[in-house]
């Protein structure tokens, strides 16, 4: 059904910050069989702490039985520079027994989005029927769809910005705060800052979700306690859940990568590089979003040509783009069958 692979750039891939990176590696799932005749490639942008595999971490919107399959399509999903998944980072660059750790390179969306052209011309891909992303995803494809818009027929981008807003940097900073004041973090310890990501992904959690959620799925029906809250237990679980998975080095290379996010730089001003856009394009906000709030995404509709506006509803905030299946699905449905009657 999918398809693993690593491609290796051999020339140094140059980043924004100055600093280039030999031989990258991108690893990346496909999914389907390529056919260059038929305009239907899919292309992924993950999230933060995701993974290539969309199968695995996206179902009901990616699946077999789902509205983006392998009969149908050919799909695309790339892990980015500096994560866990496959894709040099803090703990393989330059090398596994000599890795950067804490002194891998600054990385931004535009990296990511520059590194996935290369792959994309790699694979031959000439025409990128949908380009969809999230959150950071998101970021990326923004940036994609700027610096490329002849080779994107539409473009989805769901609980993004054109520019990391004060807020997330904050929740950002907060969260690294937490890693390095982990003692075992940085000095050649591969494993380090293992018990500060815990701590640091139960804050993230709360930008994640929303009062109303918490207040349905982690309220106490014990009525006389007066400590071990079910919400307490929720946080530890889900920081040894990520701990368990990914590595500090990576969350906070991703977390910075998020922060310097800004379609604006080195460009005349965001509106201007908005409107270099030219695929058709959904924008899909999340009403209980405070990380990305819905004044994000009308910007975004206000000022890339044409585009189109959708919201959700989920009481998980942030998270529902992986929850709220059915909503986006129809949302996106619409979308891709208004483009047929066209």
């Amino acid at each position: 059904m999918s398809n693993y692979q690593t491609y290796v750039h051999t020339e140094n891939f140059l980043l924004e910050c100055g600093d280039s990176i030999k031989d990258l590696k991108i690893a990346y799932h496909t999914y389907g069989t390529f056919d260059p005749k038929k305009n239907n490639v899919i292309w992924v942008c993950h999230a933060l702490t995701a993974n290539s595999d969309v199968f695995d971490w996206w179902g009901g919107v990616f699946g077999e039985d789902d509205l983006f399959n392998s009969k149908d399509h050919f799909i695309v999903c790339a892990n980015i520079i500096g994560s866990h998944y496959g894709s040099s980072g803090p703990l393989n660059y330059p090398t596994a027994e000599q890795p950067s750790l804490d002194n891998f390179p600054l990385v931004t969306p535009r990296d990511f989005a520059r590194a996935h052209e290369n792959l994309r011309e790699y694979i031959g891909v000439q025409r990128i029927h949908l380009l969809i992303g999230a959150s950071l995803g998101g970021q990326q494809a923004l940036e994609w769809s700027i610096e490329a818009p002849s080779i994107i027929d539409n473009l989805v981008l769901i609980a993004t910005n054109a520019r990391h807003s004060a807020f997330g940097i904050a929740f950002n900073e907060s969260q690294r705060l937490a890693i390095k004041s982990d003692q075992s973090f940085g000095n050649g310890n591969k494993d380090g800052g293992r018990n500060g990501l815990v701590t640091a992904r139960s804050i993230a959690m709360l930008s994640y979700r929303s009062y109303e959620g918490y207040a349905q799925t982690q309220t106490d029906v014990e009525l006389n306690k007066i400590d071990d809250f079910r919400a307490q237990s929720y946080q530890k679980y889900q920081g040894e859940k990520l701990a368990n998975r990914f590595n500090a080095y990576s969350y906070v290379t991703l977390s910075k990568a998020m922060d310097a996010h800004n379609v604006g730089r080195n460009r005349p001003a965001i509106e201007i590089a908005l409107q270099q856009i030219t695929a058709r394009t959904l924008v899909i906000g999340i009403e209980t979003d405070i990380l990305f709030p819905i004044s994000e995404q009308e910007f975004l509709v206000n000022n890339i040509p044409n585009a189109q506006f959708g919201k959700i509803y989920s009481i998980f905030g942030h998270d529902g783009f992986l929850v709220e299946n059915k909503q986006l699905t129809n949302l996106i449905s619409d979308f891709l069958l208004r483009e047929n009657k066209n």
